[in-house]
């Protein structure tokens, strides 16, 4: 689980500087050989860890690694 976490870690790393938030589909193509459920319980507990989060769009939920992301300084702000 702990390599799993790693991979998810470093493929959001690798591609903050061109995208913030990642559906959960890009997650799955990363596990070709794991069920979807599998890779929720591993974002699931990254998000628990405080390593990433999820946003929300109203319609569909994202993750991202946290404090990354255009609307990161503006939450807060009200």
């Amino acid at each position: 689980m702990a390599e799993d976490k790693e991979v998810i870690i470093d493929y959001l790393k690798k591609k903050a500087a061109t995208k913030s938030k990642h559906y959960f589909k890009d997650f799955t193509e990363l596990f070709p050989d794991k069920k979807p459920r599998e890779v929720k319980k591993i974002l699931s507990e990254l998000v628990n860890e405080g390593v990433i989060e999820y946003w929300s769009s109203g319609s569909t939920t994202m993750y991202g690694l946290v404090g990354t992301g255009k609307q990161t300084a503006a939450e807060g702000e009200a």
